[in-house]
């Protein structure tokens, strides 16, 4: 957990300098592709994943070194050979966990949040979910535990391929020659995210593109075929918390209201998107049957809102690095409450873009909590070591971010606005 924290505050200002130099970029070329509350949805999901990682809330059906110690028929001795069979073998791994996510409803619900954006940019990259709990890309591993690639180095390059998936989510990159026949390209991935009849379900490779070409799943991005983007059914909210298990809802819900039993057990290993018929009937959820013409999901939000917001984002990631910087110092029990905190923190926030005129409640509570944190103990888990000042400025960050929420929020409506 430590190390991959520490790893971790170093990968997420590159991120967010990438980020930030395509909406800059965008604005001077014209074709702004970063929408300001859209890209802090997707930058609050990527907190809540990295939080849950770092926290180690998940577990494996069958871990990696179980395999190795047991199915291995040779072990290859260390070399640069070691690892780039290791990348082959997590990419190969990656392409099949991918595939089973958009094949059966009970995997995408572990997948939804990454194609909920209606816009694609390297901010999307960074949704992703906090919904699996329990990983099987270990079993998917075999080809590598059979040549007795050791645990460690899986454990070294996996953070590797995982950050080698984020450059290609861009509308600013065209073709890229002989290379769209070797690695996954912004092109490919564009087709990837699109929601039009031709582009669903096709190309799931994560660095490599001949897996797809290899097993029938490859689909070219056509001229005359725009991307959109999004998914069919669309979430509605900047909230990456309700998005991460709102499709495992709408599976229970199904399930309980379906009067066919067979249909009752048989849900969740349905295709993607299949409900009981009766259910469908009684139940509709709104669906896009024209990709060219819907309303994209959007909130009024002012300058000033705005401006308060990319406060609030900057704040958030500030107050992540910490956790992900000094998870021995804040000791083993507290890094959950920490994890609480944060997880409150994006709610919040999120909560108070889709323009939820409850939203300071919530806001109001969590902050409350939080001073009441740091004036029993003392210190805002143990920052005050470090920066001798850090109580007043963290109790006057939580009061005047209270007072601003509620001051915004008096002037809501529960209507959303949404815009084309």
């Amino acid at each position: 957990m430590e190390t991959y924290g520490k790893i971790l505050i170093i990968a997420m200002p590159l991120f967010l300098v990438f980020i930030l130099f395509e909406k800059w970029y965008g604005w001077r070329k014209g074709f702004d592709t970063v929408k300001t509350l859209d890209m802090i949805s997707s930058l609050s999901s990527g907190v809540t994943n990295s939080t849950k990682d770092v926290l180690g809330l998940s577990i494996a059906i069958i871990s990696y070194d179980w395999l190795v110690s047991h199915i291995a028929i040779t072990h290859i001795q260390a070399s640069w050979m070691l690892y780039i069979i290791a990348f082959i073998a997590l990419d190969f791994s990656g392409y099949w966990v991918h595939r089973l996510a958009h094949s059966m409803n009970f995997f995408w619900n572990n997948h939804i949040v990454h194609h909920s954006s209606e816009e694609f940019n390297l901010a999307c990259a960074l949704r992703q979910s906090i919904s699996v709990f329990v990983r099987i890309y270990a079993v998917l591993l075999i080809p590598a535990a059979l040549l007795g690639v050791p645990g460690k180095v899986i454990a070294i390059v996996a953070p590797l391929h995982l950050f080698a998936q984020f450059w290609y989510h861009t509308r600013h990159i065209d073709r890229m020659g002989w290379l769209e026949y070797v690695i996954v390209t912004p092109s490919h991935h564009r087709v990837h995210h699109a929601i039009n009849e031709i582009y669903l379900d096709k190309n799931f490779g994560q660095v490599f593109i001949f897996w797809d070409r290899l097993f029938n799943t490859y689909q070219e991005e056509r001229a005359d075929t725009p991307c959109v983007y999004g998914v069919t059914r669309p979430v509605k909210t900047w909230n990456p918390i309700k998005i991460n298990f709102m499709h495992m809802w709408l599976l229970i819900k199904d399930a309980w209201r379906a009067k066919n039993w067979t249909d009752k057990l048989t849900i969740w290993f349905k295709p993607l998107g299949w409900r009981p018929a009766d259910v469908a009937a009684k139940y509709p959820v709104e669906k896009i049957n024209d990709v060219y013409h819907f309303e994209k999901y959007d909130t009024a939000a002012s300058k000033q809102v705005q401006y308060y917001l990319w406060l609030q984002l900057f704040a958030l990631l500030l107050i992540v690095s910490y956790l992900f910087g000094n998870i021995a110092s804040i000791g083993h029990t507290n890094i959950f409450v920490y994890g609480a905190f944060v997880f409150i923190q994006v709610y919040a926030l999120t909560e108070f873009m889709d323009r939820n005129p409850n939203a300071w409640i919530m806001e109001f509570g969590k902050n409350a909590a939080a001073i009441y944190w740091i004036l029993n103990t003392g210190s805002w888990f143990g920052l005050s070591n470090l920066i001798s000042w850090s109580n007043y400025l963290m109790i006057s960050y939580f009061v005047i971010s209270s007072i601003a929420v509620y001051l915004y929020s008096i002037g809501f409506s529960s209507k959303k606005i949404k815009i084309a």
